[in-house]
């Protein structure tokens, strides 16, 4: 799976924000977006979420951007 995402750095907590009106994905992140720590805490939070390992989510484009496109392997 997919997903287009809108990253928020340093926010007071890691959360869904949303949803945009073309279907990305808004989330907000604690981390700082300083040395990829925001893209792994999006990673883990997305993981977590879908209730896949950290392995089996990675940023494909965007990663210094606020805007990704994240893969997420789902089992089958």
């Amino acid at each position: 799976m997919t997903l287009k995402v809108k990253v928020t750095p340093r926010s007071p907590r890691t959360e869904m924000a949303g949803e945009m009106a073309d279907g990305t994905l808004k989330i907000r992140v604690a981390a700082p977006a300083d040395k990829g720590l925001a893209n792994e805490e999006l990673c883990g939070f997305l993981a977590r979420h879908y209730g896949v390992a950290r392995a089996q989510v990675v940023v494909i484009s965007g990663q210094t951007a606020t805007r990704k496109l994240v893969r997420i392997e789902l089992p089958r």
